[in-house]
């Protein structure tokens, strides 16, 4: 069974009152993730040293900020960037939000990671695993105390292209109301979920004789009346 199977889905609502679904990652897809991080700072340690030998005392010194750096430093900045997420988590399709899943705020970041601390207790990390596994969020220690979720990537929606549809003529003549009704969802089809778009294209399937109906193949002839509503006849 893919561990993915795992994951629970967890709803929240944001600000405007909009509710989303965000997926928490799991164990293994997280180990994974600190796994890739914690290669790519001793591979940044590594080349470091090797210059940092060569400059004495300084070299020294240089390579005890480097460490400050990529323990406290190197999580939080990439958690603040764009992606919300470490090269590690990118690279499992991760990313860290707040619990309404927004993007998380400076104060956060640096409270999930200071946290670190107490999540290694008693040894490697031996409370977090504990808080994981009791939890269906999979939350750890900081990220209950910065009320943040470790989530994965929402996948992007696969776009609808108009041009593959055959026209499909309507099955009754229609207002000219509802003839832009049904343009003007073709021209927003391919900026809305699958599962938004066949409810939309459910309300207008009696214009292709569908009525009742819904799912995929009643939304693609939806379109097809759209495409033939526009003038493409072949």
């Amino acid at each position: 069974m893919n561990n993915d199977a795992l994951d629970t889905v967890v709803c929240a609502e944001t600000p405007e009152g909009i509710t989303i679904e965000l997926r928490p990652a799991g164990l293994t897809s997280r180990f994974y993730a600190f796994l890739l991080d914690w290669l790519i700072r001793i591979a940044i340690i590594y080349g470091v040293a090797i210059a940092a030998a060569l400059m004495g005392g300084l070299g020294a010194a240089l390579i005890l900020i480097l460490l400050f750096a990529l323990e406290w430093l190197y999580p939080v900045a990439f958690e603040l960037s764009r992606w919300g997420a470490t090269p590690g988590k990118r690279v499992m399709g991760l990313k860290v939000v707040m619990d309404s899943g927004l993007p998380i705020t400076p104060a956060a970041s640096f409270t999930r990671n200071l946290l670190r601390v107490a999540d290694f207790l008693p040894l490697m990390y031996g409370f977090a695993l504990a808080s994981m596994l009791m939890r269906k969020d999979f939350k750890r220690l900081g990220d209950i105390a910065a009320a943040t979720l470790v989530v994965y990537q929402p996948l992007p929606a696969p776009k609808i292209q108009l041009r593959d549809i055959e026209p499909l003529a309507p099955a009754r003549p229609l207002a000219p109301q509802d003839q832009a009704a049904v343009i003007a969802l073709a021209a927003r089809a391919s900026r809305m979920t699958p599962e938004r778009l066949d409810e939309l294209a459910a309300l207008a399937a009696a214009v292709s004789g569908d009525a009742g109906r819904s799912g995929p193949q009643v939304t693609n002839r939806v379109l097809a009346v759209a495409q033939w509503l526009l003038g493409r006849r072949s």
